[in-house]
């Protein structure tokens, strides 16, 4: 059994990015160190709470919320849920860190940091949320929050156009979880979660589609991944944490999330592989067609979120394997990329790949650490993008779908090689140009 004050940490966990975005907001200085020791704790507790999982099952902690309605601030952490609090924890520490240098001085740049703070709470009450009601309010706080973030630049037409775009294809899709989330509860005859995935008469087909069209307007499937590559709007910091680590593989979590209670359903394999695998492909394509370096990465993203939807519909062991392992790998290297992206922007004023070359020897570090993230991106040996790719071609080929989703796949890695290579290496070397070099 579990020592009592661990469900603690749970709570503690959520709440600490609350209440330090609340103190934030009166800060005079220091909004993003701040932030990043918070991020920092956050990392020690989901350690913590990974560890305990590991050891002796999942941690739970329960509140009254509204008793007379069923209704509780119930917290639950399994595998799933403390890999994705390791993410959320990780990469926050390091996009606070950089935000920190990378923002303007100015009331919009504290903004940010008050809004990211939010932001990571509401993730990770979302991925610990075990409860429907729980569950439906933090997914929408993260698509508000981000819809406040895209719009940075509020000054900006642009901007503020993609911001509400994304706003009312994901808060649209809210409205599909929010239906789903009643009809499970009304066939299940409770609002937690885990109990919900437990009672078979909830797994019924309007339940499924609704769920599926949630996930997908929140993880830039066919036909809703339009609406990710223009969220570039928002600054790179945003983009890195927002729109590639994190929120938008929070549809990929709920699929993930449901999976034990629709795996069996054919409707829900054949759905989640062909829309998967169609955004694959999709994303892969419209990269290559790419010379802004930010929109480049976010057309990769897409394809790495439909590689993760496909892998939740092969409902395999192995398939399970590749959707951890690449989880994880996608969210570091891209982070770095998106980074460094962000650094050549800030350097040379342009993230046009065209305009950019024989940087290496301007900022060495830099390319060195896009060189190796795109390596890991390629799949090259012996980074763990190899044993992510490798792991994905395996699940593949025992799903019994034949070689046509390798075939794909295989088209999908190498347009992400070519996105690689532009990302890392076109920037860095050949010969500097006059402007830049100057």
């Amino acid at each position: 059994m579990l020592a009592p004050p661990l469900p603690f940490l749970l709570p503690a966990l959520v709440a600490l990015p609350l209440l330090a975005a609340l103190a934030a907001i009166f800060l005079p200085r220091g909004r993003f160190a701040l932030g990043a020791a918070i991020s920092l704790i956050g990392l020690a507790l989901a350690a913590g709470i990974a560890r305990a999982v590991l050891a002796h099952g999942p941690v739970e902690a329960v509140f009254a919320w509204a008793p007379s309605l069923g209704v509780t601030a119930a917290l639950r952490a399994d595998g799933l849920g403390a890999l994705f609090a390791l993410l959320i924890t990780g990469i926050g520490t390091m996009v606070f860190a950089y935000a920190g240098a990378y923002l303007a001085p100015g009331q919009a740049r504290d903004r940010a940091a008050v809004l990211l703070l939010l932001f990571q709470g509401s993730m990770l009450g979302a991925v610990l949320a075990d409860d429907l009601v729980l569950l439906f309010v933090f997914w929408e706080a993260t698509s508000l929050i981000s819809f406040l973030l895209v719009g940075y630049d509020h000054e900006s037409a642009s901007a503020r156009r993609a911001a509400l775009q994304g706003l009312l294809v994901t808060v649209g899709g809210g409205l599909a979880l929010l239906a789903g989330c009643i009809v499970l509860a009304a066939g299940s005859g409770t609002l937690r979660l885990d109990a919900t995935l437990r009672t078979e008469t909830a797994a019924t087909l309007p339940a499924l589609l609704l769920l599926a069209l949630a996930a997908f307007t929140k993880s830039a499937q066919m036909p809703f991944q339009f609406w990710l590559p223009n969220a570039m709007a928002a600054p790179t910091p945003v983009s890195a944490y927002l729109h590639s680590a994190t929120m938008v593989k929070l549809g990929v979590y709920l699929l993930a999330r449901f999976d034990p209670l629709f795996g069996a359903d054919p409707v829900w394999r054949g759905l989640l592989a062909a829309i998967g695998t169609a955004t694959m492909l999709i994303g892969a394509l419209l990269a290559l067609r790419e010379t802004d370096l930010k929109r480049v990465l976010a057309h990769s993203t897409v394809t790495a979120l439909g590689t993760l939807t496909m892998l939740v519909g092969l409902d395999t062991p192995m398939a399970a394997l590749a959707f951890v392992v690449f989880l994880a790998v996608h969210a570091l290297y891209k982070a770095a990329l998106f980074f460094a992206a962000g650094i050549l922007d800030h350097a040379t004023g342009t993230r046009d790949a065209r305009r950019l070359a024989g940087l290496a020897r301007l900022m060495p570090l830099t390319a060195a650490a896009a060189l190796l993230a795109a390596a890991s991106m390629a799949g090259l040996p012996p980074f763990l993008g190899f044993l992510a790719k490798e792991s994905i071609y395996a699940a593949q080929l025992g799903a019994g779908f034949g070689g046509l989703l390798v075939a794909c796949a295989v088209i999908a890695n190498g347009a992400t090689i070519g996105v690689a290579a532009l990302v890392a290496l076109r920037p860095f070397l050949g010969r500097p140009v006059p402007a830049l070099a100057a």
